[in-house]
């Protein structure tokens, strides 16, 4: 049950900020197990002077065309699912044309009682977890 928020340029245009949620998307599906119906996202959007990150910390970017992936899920992958999905996402990343070295990403882990989408209350009341 991701929750995506894409920290975007205020110049990167709305169809590659989609097929970067799609992109991000499809590889949670696929390392992390995520239900395909789960598809949630916010995109943020910042001018390029309100981006202030150190450009070569653990790597060249650019801080004017950087993306922040947050992503918030519930916990229980393993550590490789996770090295799995910052790779995969990053050769996704360079298969659509955007360059990987330009994108940061953390995950947020979180449990079922952290999760409400109806009066009902939490996902873990609503399924009786």
């Amino acid at each position: 049950m991701p929750f995506n928020k894409l920290h975007v340029p205020k110049a990167l245009s709305s169809d590659i900020c989609r097929s970067i949620n799609d992109q991000l998307h499809a590889s949670l599906v696929e390392m992390c197990g995520v239900n395909p119906d789960d598809y949630f996202c916010l995109i943020c959007r910042y001018e390029p002077e309100d981006m202030i990150l150190h450009p070569s910390f653990l790597g060249e970017r650019d801080p004017s065309a950087t993306i922040v992936i947050e992503i918030a899920l519930l916990a229980g992958r393993s550590d490789k699912q996770k090295e799995d999905l910052y790779k995969d996402v990053r050769r996704r990343l360079r298969d659509i044309g955007f360059d990987p070295g330009n994108s940061i990403m953390f995950l947020i882990e979180n449990g079922p009682v952290d999760w409400s989408f109806s009066e009902a209350g939490s996902v873990k009341t609503v399924l009786g977890l």
